[in-house]
C-alpha cells in the first residue's frame, strides 16, 4: 500500500518543482518559463507531492 502514494508523491512534487523552476524562469526556453501560473501551479503541486508522500511515509512507518 505504500508505494502507491510514495512513488505518486515523488512524481508530483518533482513535477511541481520543476514547474516552479520554470515559472521563475531559473528553468528556461519553455512557453512556461517566466510565467507567473506556473510558480503558482508548481508551488501547489509541490505541496500536495510532498503531503502524499509524507502519508505514503507514515503509513510504511505504522505497518512495521
Amino acid at each position: 500500500m505504500r508505494w502507491r502514494l510514495l512513488i505518486p508523491g515523488v512524481l508530483v512534487a518533482l513535477l511541481g518543482l520543476v514547474w516552479t523552476l520554470q515559472g521563475f524562469n531559473v528553468l528556461k526556453g519553455s512557453g512556461m518559463s517566466d510565467q507567473s501560473f506556473w510558480a503558482g501551479a508548481g508551488i501547489v503541486a509541490l505541496l500536495i507531492g510532498v503531503a502524499v508522500t509524507f502519508l505514503g511515509l507514515r503509513k510504511c512507518v505504522a505497518k512495521r
